[in-house]
């Protein structure tokens, strides 16, 4: 992804609510800001711009 793989891999490492868009701990069972239990894991691979 970027130029530091440990970095990457934290970043990695967090869960991303389908509602709000907020950032929640990989161990997180609901959205810390609105609640919501639909999380799905952040994207391992960036999109590049066309």
């Amino acid at each position: 992804m970027g130029k530091f793989p440990v970095a990457d891999a934290e970043i990695s490492r967090t869960k991303i609510c389908r509602k709000c868009k907020g950032r929640n701990s990989f161990g997180a069972v609901k959205c810390r800001r609105c609640g919501y239990s639909f999380l799905r894991p952040k994207n391992k691979v960036v999109k590049r711009k066309k």
